[in-house]
């Protein structure tokens, strides 16, 4: 306690403790998964922690399951999150009903009605996950963190070799749905390497039109330098705004 005072835990586990993450599965597992499986088999659903997706078939039936996981959670000691928890009505172009909520996030990704090709090059609106907007925020105050404009020590193949590892991991986790999602986040780096070399060369200094042609050099001359260069320009893409 603040008086430094012992009490014994008799329940809940320690924020950030090492144990609390697997307790926490364990007893989920029990409360949640198993419970569900048993009493709505019909009711799919994915968990990671305390993150759950239940799929329910209409909004009475999504209703109804909400008031029985409200009572299992409390008879466990547990409270489903007031504003985290809400049903919501994946729109697509075979379910055309309105409801107002269509989109939610789970694990980095948010899932809501997008434009998307079918097979036999027809276009439509399916209901497809893309990196949320607050991964995407993430990923931009990680690289404004990185202070490329001031690593004029550097040279431009060091600077892939140290952040390289960074934009691979962005890519092998977000690019597996509606990749281009990502674009505009990634022409941020960009910007921050022209902002780089305009600090470097002192003949790109005071001329940005200059410094962009020579950036759409290198990516022409080396496209693999920057992990994320093969995403934005390859198939004969060019350099666009930064």
């Amino acid at each position: 306690m603040s008086d430094g005072s012992l009490v014994a835990r008799d329940k809940g586990t320690p924020q950030g403790g090492v144990i609390s993450p697997l307790l926490a599965n364990l007893f989920l597992h029990y409360v949640f998964d198993v419970w569900l499986e048993t009493g709505f088999a019909g009711v799919p659903f994915e968990r990671y922690a305390d993150d759950i997706i239940c799929h329910c078939r209409s909004e009475r039936q999504a209703i109804a399951l909400r008031a029985v996981l409200e009572r299992r959670f409390a008879e466990c000691g547990l409270m489903l999150h007031p504003e985290k928890t809400k049903i919501v009505y994946c729109k697509d172009t075979n379910r055309s009903g309105e409801f107002h909520i269509q989109q939610f996030d789970f694990l980095g990704y948010t899932f809501r009605p997008r434009l998307a090709q079918w097979r036999g090059k027809q276009y439509g609106v399916s209901f497809l996950p893309a990196a949320s907007p607050s991964a995407l925020k993430a990923i931009r105050h990680t690289v404004r963190g990185w202070s490329l404009k001031t690593r004029s020590d550097k040279a431009l193949d060091d600077l892939a070799r140290m952040f390289n590892p960074y934009i691979r991991g962005w890519i092998n986790y977000y690019s597996h749905f509606y990749k281009s999602a990502l674009y505009e986040t990634f022409r941020r780096i960009d910007a921050h390497i022209l902002r780089w070399a305009r600090r470097k060369f002192k003949r790109l200094r005071q001329m940005p039109k200059v410094a962009r042609t020579w950036l759409a050099r290198v990516i022409r001359t080396s496209p693999n330098l920057f992990a994320h260069w093969p995403l934005l320009y390859g198939n004969g893409r060019t350099l666009g705004a930064v």
